[in-house]
């Protein structure tokens, strides 16, 4: 690990940065890998940070924590220069003003919830009944002051997420850092959870980073998503415009749709292969074209009928989708479609079997392909 730089006694406060906000360019080099990652992040307001894996999600925690100094850049919080190579400053971990909730929580198993959520404060320099009042009150608030004595071990997996919670509340952080806080948890329990995250999370005054691989806890949870690949970010903005505008193959499948790049002219887009798809938007120069996979649509032989986009395709996989079957098919393009369980027997579909797919204008969208920032 890199030796962290002597830090200054000039530890003071950025005329450049608000109140309470993250003002951030985080760039870190391991190896062959770079981060260059800027963020920012309001008060009150949660960000998703989404990515594949190798994406630099952890990084970019572990940089903000203070558990890996920047290489370059700056990080600013709560109008103070937490790292700042080009100033040589560099605030440690403990003097951070800032919250984690672990993936697996990491709750001292020998210390009961009650005094899990005190150690923060302690450290801070309350004294062990201040901390302990303190404690309380926010067990209160997590709904677990009954379970106040016992000890991790002791805890369900959803009671255990919210201890650690509190105890990374319990500091009064500016920034609170939440690295997969749902994924120890099983589907039900989930789902309660998330609910519950929700509302605290829309008590905290404090910035809120969300470090997540599920979709579905950023959308719920995050006003704005911040989506990187490869270190740097490749789209950024809320959930709606994410959603309906994806712009490139990480970000369609996190949100489940079809998409591709090609030329386009009025309603017609050539892709780089040379497959044409009719869309009901009209653009002219480069484009995204995006469709759910329930809007294609399988038949036995090449469909008749209204002008719509129509295509060979060879069956390769089929899998569980919800309630639904998800075919993948190869042919001129790939593409994923969804179709109900009565439907994919009725046309006895299997991998390898030849089909034919459709996909009518109106269900697509097309966008230019410009900057997704």
């Amino acid at each position: 690990m890199t030796t962290p730089r002597p830090t200054p006694a000039t530890d003071q406060p950025s005329p450049l940065a608000g109140p309470g906000l993250l003002d951030a360019h985080l760039v870190v080099d391991r190896g062959s890998f770079r981060l260059d990652l800027p963020l920012t992040i309001a008060p009150g307001e949660v960000v998703a940070l989404l990515g594949p894996n190798g994406a630099g999600k952890t990084t970019a925690l572990r940089a903000l924590a203070g558990l890996h100094p920047l290489t370059a850049g700056h990080l600013t919080l709560a109008g103070r220069n937490l790292d700042h190579p080009g100033l040589g400053i560099w605030i440690p971990t403990e003097r951070r003003p800032i919250g984690v909730v672990f993936q697996d929580y990491l709750l001292f198993p020998h210390l009961s919830a009650l005094d899990n959520v005190a150690f923060g404060p302690r450290r801070h320099g309350l004294s062990r009944q201040q901390a302990r009042h303190r404690a309380a009150g926010w067990l209160t608030r997590m709904g677990l002051t009954e379970h106040a004595r016992r000890k991790p071990r002791q805890l369900s997996g959803g009671q255990a997420q919210r201890v650690a919670l509190a105890r990374a509340l319990a500091v009064d952080p500016a920034l609170l850092l939440l690295d997969e806080p749902l994924a120890a948890l099983d589907a039900r329990t989930r789902l309660d959870t998330r609910a519950q995250l929700q509302q605290h999370l829309a008590a905290h005054p404090g910035a809120t980073l969300l470090v997540t691989h599920d979709p579905l806890d950023a959308l719920v949870l995050a006003d704005r998503l911040v989506i990187i690949e490869h270190g740097r970010v490749v789209q950024e903005g809320d959930a709606a415009t994410i959603t309906a505008e994806p712009r490139t193959d990480y970000v369609a499948r996190l949100v489940g749709l079809n998409l591709y790049r090609g030329h386009a002219t009025g309603h017609h887009v050539r892709l780089a292969d040379g497959h044409l798809l009719t869309t009901s938007d009209q653009h002219d120069g480069e484009v995204f074209v995006a469709f759910a996979p329930a809007a294609v649509a399988l038949h036995p032989r090449q469909p008749d009928g209204s002008p719509r986009n129509t295509w060979p395709a060879t069956i390769t996989g089929i899998q569980r989708h919800g309630d639904n079957l998800r075919i993948q098919l190869t042919g001129p393009i790939e593409v994923a479609a969804d179709v109900t369980p009565a439907a994919a027997a009725q046309l006895r579909l299997a991998p390898g079997q030849p089909v034919w797919a459709a996909v009518k204008a109106t269900e697509t969208r097309a966008y230019p392909a410009g900057q997704g920032r």
